[in-house]
């Protein structure tokens, strides 16, 4: 993909817009003097929805990297750790595009940023685990492994009301054999792999970002991508007009898959 000049100037403005942008909400309340004015009786407001949770798809292997070959539609996936305002501004920038993504939250950072998770799910996103602590669980012994992956579902839980649609293991493509065990284990019948590898963690600039998944895409394909890299932002809007391009629609993994 050639990343021409105006490309890159058209993606910076909406960079700009995306990261600069505030609502300002101001309350005002009317005071009859002399009188006080009366208590508030305002209704607490409904609890929000529980979240989806995981679903058994029959035909499906135990770990899944790719969706169907046939047809439009890919699935970005991000790994969710780094600055919330980075996740928020990528979150803009699809659903400016019409995208929908998943994002695989580490549990630590949902404790740091816990509005997030509802941000995610109110966008109309896929919300899974990444593990607690975003430790190398192929090598921990079975009982930290599993505590990882069930320390995020409580989480999870905790925040949304299920364990959250998909588990992706971490700091690796693939899942071990007692990794996939462990998962399905703790609530989740697939683990969630990927076909494409962004990059974008090693920072190789917003043009290297596109330039790799846009040769690697190809209808069903799971990208995998993250929150916690500025390079990610500025490379989402060409990335998406890329796909459009090609007829390509970015999904979430539960829509790719089902």
């Amino acid at each position: 993909m050639t990343t021409a000049e105006p490309i890159r100037r058209r993606s910076a403005l909406r960079l700009g817009a995306g990261l600069t942008a505030a609502l300002t909400t101001g309350c005002a309340a009317e005071h009859r003097a002399p009188a006080p004015a009366p208590a508030a009786h305002s209704a607490s407001p409904s609890p929000a929805p529980a979240a989806p949770g995981p679903r058994r798809l029959p035909g499906l292997p135990a770990e899944i990297d790719h969706g169907p070959r046939t047809g439009g539609r890919v699935a970005l996936t991000f790994h969710g750790q780094g600055d919330p305002a980075v996740a928020h501004a990528v979150l803009k920038e699809a659903e400016r595009a019409g995208a929908h993504v998943t994002v695989l939250a580490v549990g630590t950072w949902l404790d740091e940023h816990p509005a997030v998770a509802r941000r995610i799910l109110d966008g109309g996103h896929d919300l899974g685990n990444h593990t607690l602590h975003h430790r190398t669980v192929n090598a921990l012994p079975e009982a930290e492994a599993y505590a990882e992956i069930t320390g995020c579902a409580d989480r999870l839980r905790r925040l949304t009301g299920s364990i959250g649609t998909w588990f992706r293991p971490s700091r690796t493509q693939r899942a071990t054999p007692l990794v996939v065990r462990l998962a399905q284990r703790a609530g989740y019948p697939h683990v969630l792999s990927y076909d494409v590898d962004s990059l974008d963690h090693t920072s190789p600039g917003p043009d290297a970002v596109v330039a790799t998944v846009s040769a690697a895409v190809r209808p069903g394909s799971v990208v995998s991508m993250h929150f916690g890299y500025r390079d990610t932002i500025a490379a989402l809007p060409p990335l998406l007009d890329h796909l459009d391009h090609r007829g390509l629609t970015a999904v979430t993994c539960t829509e790719l898959l089902t």
